[in-house]
Formats: C-alpha cells, sequence, structure tokens
C-alpha cells in the first residue's frame, strides 16, 4: 500500500546555498553509482538497468526534475523517452507495447517522462477507455515491472504531487511569461478543471501498483528546490537497494569524491 495525497507532507523550501550543496553531493554519487552499473569501474561488469518514471500533475516539475537529474551524467549513459498520448498505430497494439523499445538492458538507464500509467490516470478520467480495460490494467502493470524486477532492472517510480494552489500559481506564472507561455495548453486547463478525479485515479494507482518490487515514492513538490534534492537522494537510494540485491557491492558514498573525479 502507498501513500495517499492526502498524507503527503509539504516540506518547506531549502536555501539556494543548501540545495547547492546536496546537489553536489547527490549527483557525485549519481555519477559514482551510475559508472559502476556501467561496467566503467570496478568491477568492471554491466550492472542492473535502472527504470526511472515521472508522474505527477501539469507544472509538478517534471521537467526540471529531469533535467536536474540527467545533469550530473554523460549524455552517452542516459536515455529520455516522453510520451504524450498514443498513436493511431499505436492504439492498435496493447497498451503496453510501445513502452517496450525504450526499456534499458543491462547497465543501461532510461527516464521515462510519463509512462504505461496513463492507462489508468488519463485512459481512465478521460473515458478514453472502457473501465474493465483500466481494472484489468492495474495487474498487467504489476505482472509487467514484477517480470523487469526478476529479470534484474531497477524499476523507481515518482508521482510528484503538488497543491492545488500551488498549481494555480504556477499556471498563472506561466500564463503571464511569453517565454514560458507555450507549455501552457487548453488540455492543462482543462485537467485542472478534473483535478478530483485525478486526485482519485493517483490515489487508487499509488494503493494499487506499489509493489515491493516497485514501490511508488511520491515527492510533495511545492517547494521546488526541496524537490528536486530529495528526488536525486531518493533515487541514488533506490539505486542502492537495487545494486543489493543484485549482489553488487554498494562503496561507501565517502569514496564519491575521489573515484568520480578520477574518471
Amino acid at each position: 500500500m502507498g501513500t495517499r495525497l492526502n498524507d503527503v507532507v509539504m516540506e518547506g523550501q531549502i536555501s539556494k546555498e543548501e540545495e547547492e550543496a546536496r546537489l553536489k553531493l547527490a549527483g557525485r554519487r549519481q555519477l559514482h553509482l551510475r559508472l559502476i552499473n556501467a561496467g566503467l569501474l570496478e568491477p568492471h561488469e554491466l550492472g542492473p538497468g535502472v527504470v526511472v518514471l515521472f508522474e505527477g500533475w501539469d507544472a509538478a516539475g517534471k521537467g526540471g526534475a529531469i533535467r536536474r537529474l540527467s545533469s550530473a551524467l554523460d549524455p552517452r549513459h542516459l536515455s529520455v523517452a516522453s510520451f504524450a498520448a498514443p498513436s493511431e498505430r499505436e492504439g492498435r497494439h496493447h497498451f503496453l507495447w510501445r513502452f517496450w523499445p525504450h526499456l534499458p538492458g543491462s547497465g543501461g538507464m532510461t527516464v521515462f517522462d510519463r509512462s504505461w500509467y496513463g492507462r489508468v490516470l488519463v485512459e481512465r478520467v478521460e473515458s478514453l477507455i472502457e473501465p474493465t480495460q483500466w481494472e484489468r490494467a492495474y495487474d498487467e502493470i504489476n505482472a509487467f515491472e514484477r517480470s523487469l524486477v526478476h529479470d534484474g532492472t531497477i524499476i523507481v517510480k515518482f508521482l510528484l504531487h503538488i497543491s492545488d494552489e500551488e498549481q494555480l500559481q504556477r499556471f498563472d506564472a506561466r500564463q503571464a511569461d511569453p517565454l514560458k507561455r507555450w507549455k501552457l495548453t487548453d488540455e492543462d486547463w482543462r485537467n485542472r478543471a478534473k483535478r478530483h478525479e485525478y486526485e482519485i485515479a493517483m490515489d487508487e494507482m499509488i494503493q494499487r501498483t506499489s509493489t515491493i518490487e516497485a514501490p511508488w515514492d511520491v515527492i510533495g513538490a511545492d517547494a521546488k528546490r526541496t524537490t528536486r534534492v530529495n528526488i536525486l537522494e531518493t533515487l541514488n537510494l533506490r539505486i542502492e537497494q537495487g545494486m543489493r540485491a543484485a549482489g553488487i557491492e554498494v562503496p561507501d558514498s565517502r569514496g564519491d569524491d575521489y573515484n568520480a573525479s578520477s574518471v
């Protein structure tokens, strides 16, 4: 069972100095773990593939979090896959079909900006599929993720949660900025009008798909600097747990500065 949205703690904003210090440490750690799993540091063997997926409210900061997550890594060691509504061709296949080509192999890492959870969120709320289809999808998703984990993949799932008030402030700020106005669409406003329905769908999604193999990490995202730090630190923790489960020795974090700066 996962955390319900009403139980999510919205942490306060940390200082810019604290953010920079913690992001530097977490970025070093991320790089160190990434190089080990890519086989570029001892024991020079490919580690598990890593899937990091992001879901959450419009304007919750998914794009900024992904950019920050990616900034510490060589672009050759990371792929980012973004998904919108399925195309006509994709819609003729099972809903999971379009995600398979983007899954990482051993030693790889892919970040999913939106994911297969659209089946039980957007497609459910917007009545794009029958209730029997999205009801069935919970078990299909759990089986899918379980098979990936058993095959050696680490799955890290982030849901970014912002309050109703914070979302409206961010929408208004985007509307007022000519260089950010393009980010705000009529669809965003329609989704906001259905916030209650999305809250219900998100809560059920968390409860039914937060599993031992692939738990949800629900991040309170009202404070942007705090959010970025929490995501990176949580990601490192989840990767460490996955490495231990795969029988890979996880190095002491105190050695990151030396190891990461010497490659």
